[in-house]
């Protein structure tokens, strides 16, 4: 897969304004950000641009071998996907910051009792908690979680720049892959940091093996 005339063009316009807004870039084609959301994710998810919050994008200098490139591509969430941490929806809120930060994660995911997906629990959650100063020992996740249907999930069959592209549009840390014969079912996750650590990994594969 090669980068669009569009993505090209956002490039030369990052080059010439960095560091320079979504909504500056958009101006320049006389489109809406969301009409550029897609070629945006692409740019930085390949390490083309780098996206710094409050501040825009930037270049980085980096350049992607078209075979790399196509490679990347078409990698399945699958292939990189880490198990889920779930909880209970009756664990306590107190009980939910433990584990979070016992296992080092950004989010945790909330079942019922026959093991269904009911919700997500992340660290903008706890911190909206916290500032209403409620007693986080007696308060159930389930009163404070996102709950479904607004919780984006994904299928182990989709590729990663997909998972990344709708990390991105929806400003989430976290992706549940979901069973597509049952999509309730929980069978793995996907994250941020992942898709970026393997996008580094095979960078670095790369590099090594042009010498």
């Amino acid at each position: 897969m090669e980068l669009t005339s569009r993505q090209l063009k956002m490039i030369e316009i990052v080059k010439q304004h960095q560091p320079i807004s979504g909504e500056a870039i958009a101006k320049h084609f006389g489109l809406s950000r969301a009409t550029l959301r897609n070629d945006l994710s692409i740019l930085t998810m390949t390490g083309l641009l780098d996206a710094r919050p409050k501040v825009g994008y930037f270049y980085t200098g980096q350049t992607v071998e078209p075979l790399l490139f196509e490679k990347l591509y078409h990698v399945k969430v699958s292939e990189i996907m880490i198990p889920p941490l779930m909880i209970l929806q009756t664990v306590s809120v107190y009980e939910a910051v433990t584990t979070l930060f016992m296992y080092d994660v950004g989010s945790l995911y909330v079942k019922n009792e026959a093991e269904e997906l009911i919700g997500v629990l992340s660290r903008k959650d706890l911190l909206r908690f916290s500032i209403s100063a409620q007693a986080p020992e007696k308060t159930p996740v389930a009163m404070i979680m996102t709950r479904m249907p607004n919780i984006v999930t994904i299928t182990p069959e989709e590729t990663i720049l997909t998972a990344g592209t709708l990390l991105s549009r929806h400003e989430i840390d976290t992706l549940p892959v979901i069973d597509p014969a049952a999509p309730k079912t929980v069978i793995g996750k996907i994250t941020k940091t992942k898709i970026m650590h393997f996008f580094i990994q095979a960078g670095l594969e790369s590099e090594n093996q042009s010498f």
